[in-house]
């Protein structure tokens, strides 16, 4: 399979909404193993319980999907504390920002993310290929919180590649609350090298 370019992805359109609604669904799907023990488990993400990824995760739907809507409250960013079932809770996440990102025109508006570079205002492709990215890598997260197996197909994959190689790397991976860790040595291909260039351990928790 070739690979798209970034730009190539971004120009997709409907093609760049569905992968990203794969990747979601797939996190749907792996969130959908976890049961209340598991909730203090460590995670892949530095300091992060299960718990608080899984309140990142569910904040980070609202917040885009909001953002599609043209809204700008950096409020709607905050998370908050987990409910009494957290699988329906991060389920109805999913569902939101699954139905923002299929609204009709919403490929052709800017989406206001106020966690992003100040508050600018993004195009959407952009956008959704930033958050079509970290659910790849998120469901692989949950997936090894749980140890559990998860899957992506090739398309999904190649895609999340292009986006990974476009993450800016150096100082700004050190700085505070910095998203991602710098890159780690690697070898592989697939999943694995996705990881890697997000500052993921494949191995993790080795």
């Amino acid at each position: 399979m070739i690979s798209p370019t970034y730009t190539e992805l971004l120009a997709a359109g409907p093609e760049l909404v569905s992968l990203d609604a794969r990747a979601v669904r797939t996190s749907i799907d792996v969130v959908s193993r976890l049961t209340a023990a598991d909730l203090d488990a460590p995670t892949p993400c530095a300091g992060w319980a299960l718990r608080d990824l899984l309140e990142h995760m569910i904040v980070q739907h609202y917040g885009f999907a909001a953002a599609a809507r043209g809204e700008d409250d950096i409020a709607l960013w905050k998370p908050q504390p987990l409910g009494d079932d957290p699988i329906a809770e991060y389920r109805a996440a999913g569902e939101q920002v699954l139905d923002a990102f299929a609204a009709d025109g919403v490929l052709e508006q800017g989406f206001p993310l106020p966690e992003v570079r100040d508050g600018t205002v993004l195009p959407a492709p952009l956008s959704i290929s930033f958050h079509f990215v970290d659910y790849v890598v998120h469901s692989w997260d949950v997936a090894r919180a749980l140890d559990v197996p998860v899957e992506f197909d090739e398309d999904v994959l190649a895609a999340a590649l292009v986006v990974a190689q476009g993450v800016p790397d150096g100082d700004i991976r050190l700085a505070p609350n910095s998203p991602f860790a710098p890159i780690v040595p690697f070898e592989g291909s697939g999943l694995d090298q996705v990881l890697a260039l997000l500052g993921r351990s494949p191995h993790w928790p080795n």
